[in-house]
């Protein structure tokens, strides 16, 4: 059972290479707002200003983390279009979002499910690494290998994707 506070997963980073095609897959565009839910060192976001010209908001639960993802964007001056929350992801607004990423277990993903489909604005998309949204449809899949795993990401629409499967 999820309580306030709690980690839903393991902080496992993405490799650069899957989170370039994560955002690539959400097609983001510069101005457009990206939301990393349990964004660890916060290279969802950085990358996603630094390399698509988007706006980012990074939310992390563990207080080290935000302070080094924090450290990251200050250091790489990108004060003005990305921030890093310290908290719950279940207690922060998406309603701003055009894209969301998660790299969380699929339970995660089920126990957020409610959240996304009440708040996310029509047309968000939403881009998960390895593990799917239950009684989401999928609408593209990406299967890949880097050097030593495999990789998946899904993509997500809110519009397109709620319908129960």
């Amino acid at each position: 059972m999820y309580y306030s506070g709690q980690s839903l997963a393991p902080y496992v980073a993405s490799p650069v290479n899957v989170v370039k095609r994560m955002l690539e897959i959400a097609e983001v565009k510069p101005g457009e707002t990206v939301y990393d839910l349990g964004c660890g060192d916060g290279r969802i976001v950085i990358i996603a200003a630094q390399e698509f010209g988007a706006k980012g908001v990074g939310v992390e639960l563990n207080p080290n983390l935000v302070k080094e993802s924090r450290a990251k964007v200050e250091e790489l001056k990108l004060n003005d279009r990305v921030q890093i929350i310290q908290g719950d992801l279940m207690k922060v607004d998406l309603s701003q979002a055009d894209v969301v990423t998660m790299y969380l277990t699929t339970g995660a993903n089920e126990k957020i499910r409610p959240k996304l489909e009440t708040e996310l604005k029509s047309g968000a998309r939403v881009v998960t690494h390895d593990f799917t949204i239950p009684k989401w449809n999928i609408l593209q899949e990406i299967r890949f290998r880097d050097d030593y795993r495999s990789h998946t990401i899904y993509l997500y629409n809110k519009s397109k994707s709620m319908k129960i499967v």
